[in-house]
């Protein structure tokens, strides 16, 4: 199956509790932004942010998980957003992002906020994506932050 096939048979979908082993799965193939000890995000913490925080998508191809994201409410973040690396590039991580802002603002107006290592791919997509940095979080990460108008514009843009 070509890169354009398998594309084409992609479903984005919201994700289960039942999804959080292909999730960890596609968590632990990144190669940027890796975990320093995979057991820094559990299983229960997955489920907390699909179920009690926030909620999360997925991109399924041929019944495999191979990009997901994460919004969390609690404390208006992005709490994941991660693709496995054969699957860059294809544009699924974009149709995951603005889902999830999508829902997000239906939800809130406050500003989302998120981290990021610096001089990244996810660092560029981020600010291609219209995201604005504002200081550091975390271990030396960027903090960007995006507002309700400043998505919506954006989606304007795109149009």
């Amino acid at each position: 199956m070509t890169q354009k096939e398998a594309f084409t048979k992609r479903i984005i979908r919201e994700a289960t509790i039942d999804d959080i082993l292909q999730i960890q799965v596609v968590r632990n193939s990144v190669s940027e932004n890796t975990l320093s000890d995979p057991n820094l995000v559990s299983d229960k913490d997955c489920e907390e942010f699909l179920t009690r925080r926030g909620k999360g998508w997925v991109c399924e191809i041929d019944q495999e998980i191979v990009g997901f994201s994460i919004a969390d409410l609690k404390e208006n973040n992005i709490w994941a957003l991660f693709l496995k690396p054969e699957f860059e590039k294809q544009g699924i991580g974009k149709i995951l992002h603005d889902t999830m802002l999508d829902w997000y603002f239906k939800q809130t107006k406050k500003t989302v906020w998120l981290g990021t290592t610096p001089g990244t791919r996810a660092d560029m997509f981020y600010r291609k994506a219209g995201w604005k940095e504002n200081g550091t979080c975390g271990k030396d990460e960027i903090k960007f932050e995006m507002s309700y108008t400043e998505w919506a514009a954006q989606k304007q843009k795109n149009k």
